[in-house]
């Protein structure tokens, strides 16, 4: 008996699936079949897509909210694309995209129609992906240029810290010892030593 799949994906774990989640069961997939990733579309390599890979069986039908949640890379969503409907001989359904469903207009001409919005839609995915990026490197490059630090802030190095730093360089103290008046874990003291030296 044929089975009905969905699939999802958000790119981190701040956003949420509900919408895409909600649009399965609207029509009619069971929660069990919804096979949902929390990863970046830039490649195929997401354990819950390749799970559901590995349960798709011919005549099955894959339902995906819009094609840039397959994935957004132009060549890996074709790739894949082909390896669900040709190898595995399951079916596609877009649901934002409604032609592209391989259970229709199956002759020649469909085929033709749902390859190529299937290419363009795959094009507009990578590219959207790749102004993300850029957009998200402009941003960073015009902080850093109006003196905003990027990332965690440095602890800054005190008076107490240069003492016993000094301590320890002249062998007056061992390493544990330090780290013991300090009260800092290894890492943290070695961090610092590092922070201290590049001042």
């Amino acid at each position: 008996m044929n089975k009905n799949f969905g699939y999802c994906r958000i790119s981190d774990k701040d956003q949420n699936e509900g919408r895409q989640v909600q649009a399965m069961l609207d029509i009619g997939i069971l929660e069990d079949d919804i096979y949902i990733d929390k990863e970046s579309g830039k490649n195929f390599d997401r354990p819950k897509y390749q799970g559901l890979k590995k349960v798709l069986r011919q005549g099955d039908i894959l339902y995906i909210k819009s094609i840039d949640r397959l994935g957004r890379n132009y060549k890996e969503i074709k790739r894949e694309w082909e390896d669900i409907t040709q190898n595995i001989r399951a079916d596609v359904k877009v649901i934002d995209m409604p032609l592209l469903d391989t259970t229709l207009h199956r002759d020649l001409l469909g085929t033709f129609i749902s390859d190529l919005i299937l290419q363009v839609l795959a094009y507009v995915a990578e590219n959207e992906r790749i102004n993300i990026k850029q957009r998200q490197a402009e941003g960073i490059a015009l902080a850093k240029s109006n003196g905003k630090q990027m990332g965690r802030p440095k602890k800054v190095i005190d008076k107490a810290f240069i003492d016993i730093y000094l301590k320890w360089k002249a062998k007056d103290i061992t390493a544990v010892k330090a780290m013991e008046l300090l009260n800092l874990k290894p890492n943290t003291f070695y961090r610092r030593v590092r922070e201290y030296q590049q001042l």
